[in-house]
Parts: C-alpha cells; sequence; structure tokens
C-alpha cells in the first residue's frame, strides 16, 4: 500500500513537471506576470522598436524595457566583448551577424525553436536550423531613388545594381560603408555573390566614382534621398516602403539580383531576464506583433503568411511571387567568414580613398565622353588601362574564401590595435590604391590633353 501511494504521488509530480514544461515551450506561460528588466540591443531606429516597446510594455506594465541602440558591427562587439551591461536580447537584420554570434557562443538556443509553421522565403531558411535565432521579418535589398530629384536632372530611374555605375549618376549616389552597417554589408555580399568576386568588386568600385558621400548610418542614405540631398542609393527595402507610406517623393526597385533574408532576434547566452525575453519574442511572432510591421513608418514583410491578407497594397507578399529574383541563394556562412575582410577592403578602397578616387574616374569619363566623337585606337587603349587601375582588389577570389586568409582580420575598434599582418596589409593596399588612382587620373588628362592637340592640329590644316 506504502508502495503504491508512493508510486501515484511521483506519478503526480511527474505529470505536473512535465505540464510546467509545456507550458513554458508552448508559450502558455507568456500571460504571467512579467517583472524585472528586459535589455534589449538592437540596430533598429527609434521609429521600428518604439511601437513594439509601447505594445509589449502595455501587456507587461510592470516590466522595465532599456533599448540600447547600435549599428551591427558594435553590436558584434558589445556583445562578444563581454560589457558590464549584460543583454537579453539582440534584434537586428543582418543573418550573418547573427552567425557570427552564434559561432562564438554568445546566443542562447531557444526553447521553443521549431514550432513555427513556415520555414523558408526564396529558397531561404527563416530560422536559425540549430534554433539560436529566428527570423520575425522578410528584408530584401535593392535601390531607392528620389523623384523629384532624379527629374530635375533628367534622369532615369535605377533599376539594378549596375545602373547605380552608369557616368550620368555621377555625384548622385550615395552609400554606407560595410563597416558602419550590417544592411550595407549584407548588399555588398550580395554583389558579390551575385557577380562573382571579381566582378562585384569591379561594379562596386566603378559605383564609387558616383558617390556624392559614405554616409556612417544606412538611414543616412535613406534620409538623405527622402529630402533630396542625394537622388539614388542602394537600401533595405522597408526604407523604401517607409518612406512611400510617409508621402516622401521616392521610388523603390528590387533588382533581379537580390534575395529575401530574415530579419532576426536571438536571446543572448547569460540572459538575465529569460521569461521576459522568451515572450518578447512570442510577441514578435504573434499575429498581433507581425501586424505592428504594416505600421506606415515601419513597413515591413512579416514571417507569418497569414497575416498578408491584412497588408497595405503598397507591401509585396514574399510568398506568392511578386517578389522576383533569379534564384541566388545567400551564403550567410561565406559572408560570416569574410565579414571583416569585406569591410576593411570597402574601406581601404573606397571609403578613405572617395576623393581620389571620384577625380580619377571625373578625369576618365571625360576622356571617354571626348573619345566618343573622335575615337583613336591607341587613347582607347589609354583608357581601357586606366580602367583596369581603378577596378583592380588586390585580393583574389580564392584567398577570400580560405579561413587561414580571413582570420587575420578584425574589426576595427576605438582604443584597440588590429594586428600587425592585418595593419601591414592595409597599408600596403592603401598605397598601392593611392597609386593605381593616381595613375588613372593622370592617364585621363593625358587623353584629354592629346584629344585637344589632335582638336587644334585638325584646326589649323
Amino acid at each position: 500500500m506504502l508502495l503504491a501511494l508512493r508510486l501515484r504521488f511521483f506519478s503526480r509530480a511527474v505529470l505536473a513537471a512535465m505540464l510546467v514544461a509545456f507550458a513554458f515551450l508552448t508559450g502558455a506561460a507568456a500571460d504571467e506576470p512579467l517583472k524585472g528588466r528586459l535589455i534589449i540591443l538592437t540596430s533598429f531606429p527609434d521609429a521600428m522598436f518604439d511601437p513594439y516597446k509601447r505594445a509589449f510594455q502595455a501587456k507587461h506594465p510592470d516590466l522595465t524595457i532599456h533599448i540600447l541602440n547600435k549599428k551591427t558591427s558594435a553590436a558584434i562587439s558589445y556583445i562578444q566583448d563581454k560589457s558590464s551591461t549584460q543583454v537579453d536580447l539582440v534584434w537586428a537584420s543582418a543573418p550573418d551577424a547573427f552567425e557570427m554570434l552564434k559561432q562564438s557562443g554568445h546566443l542562447r538556443k531557444r526553447e521553443d525553436a521549431g514550432d513555427d509553421p513556415v520555414k523558408r522565403v526564396a529558397g531561404y531558411p527563416l530560422d536559425d536550423p540549430d534554433g539560436y535565432y529566428t527570423g520575425f521579418a522578410i528584408s530584401g535589398y535593392g535601390v531607392m531613388w528620389n523623384t523629384e530629384y532624379l527629374a530635375r536632372y533628367n534622369l532615369a530611374p535605377p533599376a539594378n545594381w549596375d545602373d547605380l555605375a552608369r557616368a550620368d549618376y555621377a555625384g548622385h549616389l550615395a552609400i554606407t560603408a560595410p563597416s558602419r552597417s550590417g544592411t550595407t554589408h549584407l548588399i555588398v555580399e550580395i554583389i558579390l555573390q551575385s557577380k562573382g568576386w571579381r566582378e562585384g568588386w569591379n561594379l562596386l568600385l566603378r559605383m564609387s566614382g558616383n558617390l556624392a558621400t559614405v554616409t556612417a548610418r544606412s538611414f543616412g542614405v535613406r534620409d538623405g534621398i527622402s529630402v533630396g540631398r542625394f537622388g539614388t542609393g542602394p537600401v533595405i527595402d522597408f526604407f523604401g516602403f517607409s518612406s512611400m507610406a510617409t508621402g516622401k517623393p521616392v521610388g523603390f526597385a528590387y533588382p533581379a539580383e537580390t534575395v529575401l533574408l530574415p530579419a532576426n532576434v536571438a536571446i543572448v547566452e547569460g540572459a538575465q531576464n529569460l521569461p521576459a525575453a522568451a515572450a518578447f519574442i512570442r510577441f514578435l511572432k504573434s499575429a498581433e506583433g507581425q501586424r505592428i510591421l504594416f505600421k506606415p513608418e515601419i513597413s515591413r514583410l512579416p514571417v507569418r503568411a497569414d497575416v498578408y491578407k491584412d497588408a497595405p497594397g503598397a507591401i509585396p507578399n514574399p510568398f506568392d511571387g511578386s517578389i522576383r529574383t533569379k534564384g541566388l541563394i545567400f551564403d550567410s556562412n561565406l559572408s560570416r567568414q569574410r565579414y571583416h575582410l569585406v569591410n576593411v577592403l570597402f574601406d581601404v578602397l573606397i571609403t578613405h580613398r572617395l576623393t581620389a578616387a571620384k577625380a580619377a574616374w571625373a578625369s576618365l569619363r571625360e576622356a571617354e565622353a571626348a573619345l566618343t566623337a573622335s575615337p583613336d585606337r591607341e587613347l582607347l587603349a589609354r583608357i581601357a588601362e586606366a580602367r583596369n587601375l581603378l577596378t583592380q582588389v588586390p585580393v583574389a577570389e580564392e584567398a577570400s574564401r580560405k579561413p587561414s586568409f580571413t582570420g587575420l582580420f578584425s574589426r576595427k575598434k576605438p582604443g584597440f590595435a588590429v594586428s600587425q599582418r592585418q595593419a601591414a596589409l592595409e597599408a600596403e593596399w592603401a598605397a598601392n590604391a593611392k597609386s593605381r588612382y593616381a595613375e588613372a587620373r593622370k592617364i585621363g588628362d593625358e587623353v584629354r590633353g592629346a584629344l585637344a592637340a589632335l582638336r587644334r592640329e585638325s584646326r589649323t590644316q
């Protein structure tokens, strides 16, 4: 009898424990009061996170929510450097950034991973297959322009990445340094992966000749285009949609060579408020949370296919083929592996050489325009030589895929020195780029001088 009672008590205890665990895993405990402090680290602007903060705070008035706003690269360092402020959640767009944090052991595996019905969009998984981060929105990448600005300069709107290198866009383009923006890093990687390493850098370097500026944050491109400071630039799709929805004179287009990727959220390893962190993720992915993405100032694409019936007319449905791509499957592992290499190359070749690059391209294009009227085989060969000088990248594709090489590079942080090898390579690349850009400009000037001399000679004959 005593044994039977003990077994019955044990069975009830096991059943109770199972029910508690089931409630946690299914989110049934989501209505329990949340207390304490929830710290969210995000790269999103306040127009994105404020509506979520207010809505979640209203549901949990005893919870204090703190937002730490940092650009993606700084957010990665903030977590990896084990800052004294312990973060509960990291919330950003770039999946390669989450891969970096996952590989470094700074993300906590979600207890409810694998519960979401939608698994992929355009061939890419919406959630980390290993359960360390989850998608809450879908991001596409493309080109945005100011309609009034382009009309004023009689410029046609861009339709693809290549259009951003058109000679008539000189001085009208803006971009953010990928070292300062996870979104721009993704755009750069999309170009490199869709076109190939060599041709991708060729395009990026030709685009550099059109740049009015390199902004510090990705929304600097959006804001500048919205007010007509710049004509066009590459952006994440919701920058275009939200600007249009709030009455700005802008347009947006997806190039065929683009991808659809999830914007993600993850619990940080060592999080102090796990119940609140898990509840916030559940709220983001609930039907209510997903519909917040339709607010005009946000205008993002939900990961739940069932809410698109409530979408505004300007929001495309990524699940019904409305967004056409060439089927490129983004390699986030490759992007993660060479993350810092790509950023260093962009800064050395473009960000820190912008004035010299623009001057060289301007001289070259003026010479090309003059040669159109008076083609000369020898001078055309000189122009081709100058173009080659301006579009060289000092790293071969094979090296960009080798962890033994890409692992040499790290993000530059104030007060910290990079490795001697990285510093030496950067100095070598910078000196080489400076020399090449100067030589290309010289060639352009010489070609124009030769053409002017030929014209004078023809007039005297």
